[in-house]
């Protein structure tokens, strides 16, 4: 019973850590600060506890890696394909 208090509070406090994190980082957006840090560090927080939170992460994390790739073709003049 105690390790299941334990557990479900632990789970609660990464919840508040972590979504507050990300409203920060949503916030950013608009505000002045670094959202692209932020957003990816509140889901981190987050996806210690729950899966769709680490699913977005991964999600993000691909997106990111597949613009990076694209930006990068395109500095160095490499014909891509886009017109």
């Amino acid at each position: 019973m105690v390790a299941w208090t334990l557990k479900k509070a632990k789970r609660i406090i990464v919840a508040v850590i972590g979504g507050t994190v990300l409203v920060l980082g949503v916030a950013m957006i608009l505000l002045p600060g670094p959202a692209i840090i932020v957003i990816p560090l509140g889901l981190g927080i987050l996806a210690t506890e729950f899966v769709w939170a680490r699913n977005l992460l991964h999600k993000a994390k691909g997106y990111i890696a597949r613009n990076r790739f694209w930006k990068t073709k395109s500095k160095v003049g490499i014909n891509v394909g886009r017109a």
